[in-house]
């Protein structure tokens, strides 16, 4: 038996962090922030990450060691503290927060290949938002192909994703500041003072807060392999606390050099998507590299988001179907394929990701629609992540049913204030983070966002209730729908996308020769869709809410 074990692969905690440093922050994260914000994102970021990352890295790895055992993360801890059924509740919203997560991360990859193809963004002006869309839909696709039948891609990936992802960046700073004192110390940003990097605390940079709190969340995602460590309860932790190091360093310092070669009081609009592309360009100049370092970026981007989309299509899966009340969660989403993959599950995060997705379709162009995403995962993903500072407030409440070998502050009523205070922080920064971004304040397109960014908290959150009901139907009927059900449904929503993405495109084709006329067009065609997609959701609810004949 020690023989077999011995032979057993684990995971290091230095690939451990490189896998969670792909889900928390990235080059692309310092840039969606200094949009926001400008150069005083610097000072915002040196005070998340003493009073916010520090903490909350640590109070997952106390997290991590107490539930050592469990496999469904977040889930789990939920589960173990409050009950089964806060822990599927919790289960389903924390997944249902990564789909707008997941999104963006394929997004990006069809970003990145455009850069690395064509090296300028010629790419964008050249693609529809229904052909974004579907490009988008097409790497759900090939990355679920690609998990089922190459078991250790996620692994492959973001050991190769997060190290060139950490070494670009390395690089980058190291350049921009050798830059600085190569051009005696000019830079973009000007007048640069002090006051240049005092945030102005106005109702503005509060709603930005919620943007922060995104990009310096997501190491609980890892959580579920905690089990998959030779010794859980010593690197787990060991993990966390490198993740933070190396937040800390790329946050504050990536920022401050961002503010090198872009000027903060003017900053370009597309900033958020196009923005490393145009820095490492400007780098590449700037030492006789020529394009070298943009195409370099381009190929390390597209392997770090495709780490990134591989690890939340596979970990936040998981955390859904894993650990979870089997009295909540259908059978046919505990599905496992021969590689132990929820290949169902798999299906229902594409299908909802293409959702999020119709959501955005009537947006200007596909700049918009990355802003979008981006600020809609500044809503909902700091709003799940209350869970973790409840959790961790019940260990603390509790600490001897809640045993662990690592404890973040060994004073139980300190942790206690202290998981307090931070989900106090991130419930309150999701609450204004709802207002729309990088948008006109008040146009019609500012009440579209704000529309459909409740709409998509909505469906996204409200639809977990769906699930208990489908549980019920396996266990009086043996199965929930028959093969004609699934059929019939299946054709009504594909169906219900076909039309949605064609209008889409038709009201992208008039915003383009008549603007007057398109904005007519963008109230007749939602309207439109209103109606369809309602008429689409009828029709399923009728045809399931039959009884189910035998396959």
């Amino acid at each position: 038996m020690e023989e077999l074990n011995s032979k057993k692969k684990y995971l290091s905690w230095p690939v451990l962090t490189l896998m969670a440093f792909c889900t928390v922050i990235g080059l692309d994260d310092i840039m969606y922030n200094f949009q926001n914000q400008g150069m005083p994102v610097v000072t915002s970021w040196i005070i998340m990450c003493l009073f916010y990352v520090i903490p909350y890295s640590l109070m997952v790895g106390q997290l991590g060691s107490v539930f050592n055992n469990e496999g469904g993360g977040l889930s789990s801890w939920v589960r173990g503290t409050n009950g089964e059924f806060l822990g599927y509740f919790t289960a389903w919203t924390y997944w249902a927060a990564s789909i707008p997560y997941a999104v963006d991360s394929a997004n990006e990859i069809i970003v990145d290949i455009g850069w690395a193809l064509t090296g300028s963004e010629k790419f964008q002006s050249q693609i529809s938002n229904a052909k974004f869309a579907l490009l988008t839909f097409a790497m759900f696709i090939i990355f679920i192909i690609i998990e089922h039948y190459f078991s250790h891609s996620m692994e492959i990936l973001s050991t190769i994703g997060g190290g060139l992802m950490l070494i670009m960046t390395l690089m980058f700073v190291l350049l921009a500041f050798l830059g600085l004192a190569k051009s005696g110390g000019h830079m973009a940003t000007q007048p640069f003072t002090w006051h240049t990097l005092v945030p102005n605390f106005n109702m503005h940079y509060w709603t930005t807060i919620a943007m922060l709190i995104f990009a310096l969340n997501g190491c609980e995602l890892v959580a579920p392999y905690v089990t998959k460590m030779k010794q859980p309860k010593s690197d787990f932790p060991k993990a966390m606390v490198a993740l933070a190091v190396m937040t800390i360093f790329l946050t504050v310092f990536g920022s401050f050099a961002l503010g090198i070669y872009f000027d903060s009081y003017h900053i370009p609009n597309d900033l958020k998507m196009n923005g490393a592309y145009y820095v490492f360009d400007m780098v590449g100049q700037q030492y006789g590299l020529g394009k070298t370092l943009l195409y370099v970026w381009a190929w390390t981007s597209v392997f770090y988001n495709a780490a990134l989309l591989a690890v939340l299509l596979d970990a936040m899966t998981r955390m859904l179907i894993s650990d979870t009340g089997d009295k909540y969660m259908p059978r046919f989403l505990q599905k496992k394929d021969q590689n132990g993959l929820p290949i169902n599950g798999y299906i229902l995060t594409v299908a909802l990701s293409a959702f999020i997705m119709l959501l955005g379709i009537f947006l200007p162009d596909m700049n918009d629609i990355f802003n979008w995403l981006l600020n809609l995962n500044g809503i909902i993903s700091p709003g799940v992540t209350c869970w973790i500072f409840y959790s961790f407030m019940q260990i603390r409440k509790n600490p001897q049913k809640f045993p662990a070998d690592y404890v973040f502050l060994k004073n139980d009523r300190l942790g206690y204030w202290a998981g307090f205070f931070l989900l106090i922080v991130t419930a309150v920064a999701t609450i204004l983070g709802i207002a729309p971004q990088d948008i006109k304040q008040f146009s019609g397109y500012w009440w579209y966002e704000l529309i459909i960014n409740i709409i998509a908290v909505v469906v996204l959150i409200g639809l977990g209730a769906i699930l208990p009901s489908i549980r019920r139907r396996e266990e009086r009927y043996g199965l929930a729908f028959s093969r004609g059900q699934w059929v019939t449904m299946l054709a009504v929503v594909c169906g219900s996308i076909v039309f949605d993405l064609y209008f889409a495109e038709q009201n992208q084709l008039l915003n383009g020769q008549v603007l007057s006329l398109g904005q007519v067009h963008l109230g007749l065609n939602i309207i439109l869709i209103m109606v369809e997609n309602l008429i689409a959701i009828l029709i399923c609810w009728l045809v399931g809410k039959r009884k189910p004949t035998a396959n």
